[in-house]
C-alpha cells in the first residue's frame, strides 16, 4: 500500500502558468464526503472560497461533494453534515452505519484486494471489477437502482448541472474504460453521481453500465492537467493498494501535474481523524466527527492555501 507523506498539506514548487484553478475532490465514502464538506466550509469560514474554481473534479464521494458545494453554501452543508445521524437498519439502497456496515465494507475491501492481486495492470483491474459489479447487479432486486438514484438525488441541493465546469468520473463496467460525465454528456447530474459512487453493483444509464470512478484513480487529479493551480482534497490520504508501477496513487498524479507545469497542494486527513475512514468510511454515525475534523483542518490551512488560490 502506498501513501502520500504524513503531513496533511503537501506542496509543489511554483512553475510556469498552465491555466486556471482546479479543485479535485477524491473518493472516501460517507465519512469522506463529510470531511470534504468540512474542509471546504472551514476554508470558507476563514475567508478562502474554493468553490469558485474554474474546474471541479469529483470522484465517488467527491462527486457528491462537487454537486453539493456548487448547489448550496458550504456553511449550510456543514451544518447538515454535523447533525447527529441516528443508527437504523440498512436498506436496499445501501448501508446505514454501525458495526454491521463496517464489517460489510471490510469484506468489500478484502474482495477488492484479492482482485487487485489477480489483476495484471490497472486496465485489467477495472475490467475485473466491472465484471463482478455486473454479476452483483444481475443478482440484485431490480428496484435497487431506482432506490439508489433516489438516495443520491436526495443528497443534492440541485438536480441541475452547475454552469461552471464540473467533471464526474466513472468506469464503464462492460469494458473497464474510464468515463467522465459533465453537463454536455446528456446524463442527469443525479445519474452521473450515482454511477460515480457505484462501488458494489453496476449502475445503468441508458445502454451503459458503470462503476465507481475511484477504480480509475481515487482522486483522478490528472484530469486537472493544464490548470495553473490545483488543490486536491483526498479523504483516503492518497493511499492505493495497487502496485506503485501502476501509478494510481495520489503522489503519481501530483507528479504528473507538476511535470506539466501545474502548482499543486494536496490536503489529507490528519492523524487524529484517520480512524474515521477506511473500513469505517460508510458508517453514517461518524459523519459529524469527520465533518468537524475537516472543518478544523480547513480553518487551519486557509492562510497557507490563500497564496495558491488567489
Amino acid at each position: 500500500m502506498n501513501t502520500t507523506p504524513s503531513s496533511a498539506l503537501h506542496h509543489s514548487p511554483t512553475t510556469r502558468a498552465a491555466g486556471k484553478r482546479a479543485l479535485v475532490l477524491g473518493g472516501g465514502g460517507s465519512t469522506g464526503n463529510a470531511w470534504l464538506i468540512g474542509v471546504v466550509a472551514g476554508l470558507s469560514e476563514a475567508g478562502l472560497d474554493v468553490t469558485d474554481a474554474d474546474l471541479i473534479v469529483g470522484t465517488s464521494a467527491g462527486s457528491t461533494a462537487a454537486a453539493q458545494i456548487t448547489g448550496a453554501p458550504p456553511a449550510e452543508l456543514l451544518t447538515a453534515a454535523l447533525a447527529p445521524v441516528p443508527r437504523r437498519p440498512a436498506g436496499p439502497a445501501g448501508p446505514a452505519g454501525g458495526r454491521a456496515t463496517t464489517a460489510r465494507v471490510a469484506d468489500q475491501l478484502e474482495r477488492t484486494r484479492r482482485i487487485i492481486e489477480a489483476a495484471q495492470d490497472a486496465a485489467d483491474l477495472r475490467r475485473r471489477m466491472g465484471a463482478v459489479a455486473l454479476e452483483r447487479a444481475a443478482a440484485s432486486d431490480p428496484s435497487w437502482q431506482d432506490q439508489w438514484r433516489a438516495t443520491v438525488a436526495a443528497r443534492l441541493p440541485s438536480q441541475q448541472w452547475p454552469h461552471r465546469r464540473v467533471l464526474v468520473t466513472a468506469v464503464d463496467a462492460d469494458t473497464g474504460a474510464p468515463v467522465v460525465f459533465d453537463r454536455e454528456s446528456g446524463v442527469d447530474l443525479a445519474d452521473a453521481v450515482a454511477a460515480s459512487c457505484a462501488s458494489g453493483s453496476a449502475y445503468g444509464i441508458g445502454d451503459g453500465r458503470y462503476i465507481d470512478g475511484g477504480y480509475r484513480r481515487n482522486e483522478n487529479a490528472d484530469l486537472a492537467a493544464g490548470y495553473e493551480r490545483v488543490l486536491v482534497l483526498a479523504p483516503f490520504g492518497g493511499r492505493s493498494w495497487t502496485p506503485p508501477q501502476w501509478g494510481l496513487q495520489l503522489a503519481a498524479q501530483v507528479e504528473e501535474l507538476r511535470a506539466a507545469g501545474s502548482r499543486v497542494e494536496s490536503v489529507v486527513p490528519d492523524g487524529s481523524s484517520e480512524h474515521l475512514f477506511g473500513a469505517n468510511a460508510m458508517d453514517l454515525s461518524l459523519r459529524p466527527a469527520a465533518a468537524h475534523a475537516g472543518a478544523g483542518q480547513g480553518r487551519g490551512l486557509a492562510e497557507q492555501l490563500t497564496e495558491l488560490w488567489r
